[in-house]
């Protein structure tokens, strides 16, 4: 009788499944460059020639890798946003909790620091990721930002006109977790939560957060 995961390798949507799932393991391992995908094959169970049946090349298979990390965080964030029910606090909560959740307590991580690690070799990588995933956040938080500043929410337009601030703690976490987790591990979860003090102005009479 088949195991569950030999099904798996039959199912077409299992295959193409298995095939991001194991590129995903391989270019966090090996790196974009020394990413091969007969590693990437081995991985996934399949024969190489399988991961041509859906997908063109190495890139598109790390592009696609990326789509299904980030877009579903994209997304949500997308559909709160132009709920009114939501404030902009309760956007930008919304957005560090699946940042840690979906992100830096798995191992989808691993994508963002390929970037950071591979993008200036490889361009292509950082072009789409910026056009995929940056430009998208960054537009949506500043729309939001906006609305909050016109409905009195924020009391500047700083973060209409500078979202890269809401992001930086997300961006220097992630950092951090890879360079300095064992010799000094960060609280990421504390971090977070000063900074939308920081970004919200709330602070203790006696300056400091609370």
């Amino acid at each position: 009788m088949a195991t569950a995961k030999e099904r798996r390798r039959t199912d077409p949507e299992g295959r193409r499944q298995a095939i991001l799932e194991a590129g995903l393991i391989i270019f966090a391992a090996e790196g974009f460059a020394a990413a091969k995908l007969d590693d990437i094959a081995l991985e996934a169970g399949v024969a190489k020639g399988t991961i041509y049946l859906y997908f063109r090349d190495k890139q598109t298979l790390f592009e696609e890798i990326v789509h299904g990390a980030v877009s579903p965080i994209l997304a949500r964030l997308e559909d709160a946003s132009r709920q009114s029910a939501f404030s902009f606090d309760e956007l930008v909560s919304g957005l560090f909790q699946s940042f840690r959740e979906e992100i830096l307590r798995t191992n989808r991580k691993e994508i963002l620091r390929l970037v950071i690690r591979e993008g200036g070799r490889f361009p292509e990588i950082a072009k789409f990721y910026h056009r995929e995933v940056v430009s998208k956040g960054l537009a949506l938080i500043g729309r939001a930002a906006e609305r909050a500043y016109a409905v009195g929410e924020l009391s500047s337009e700083n973060l209409a006109k500078f979202p890269h601030l809401v992001f930086a703690p997300l961006l220097m976490a992630l950092v951090w977790d890879g360079l300095f987790s064992r010799l000094d591990p960060l609280d990421a979860d504390g971090l977070l939560a000063a900074h939308r003090d920081i970004l919200f102005g709330r602070h203790k009479p006696d300056g400091s957060a609370s």
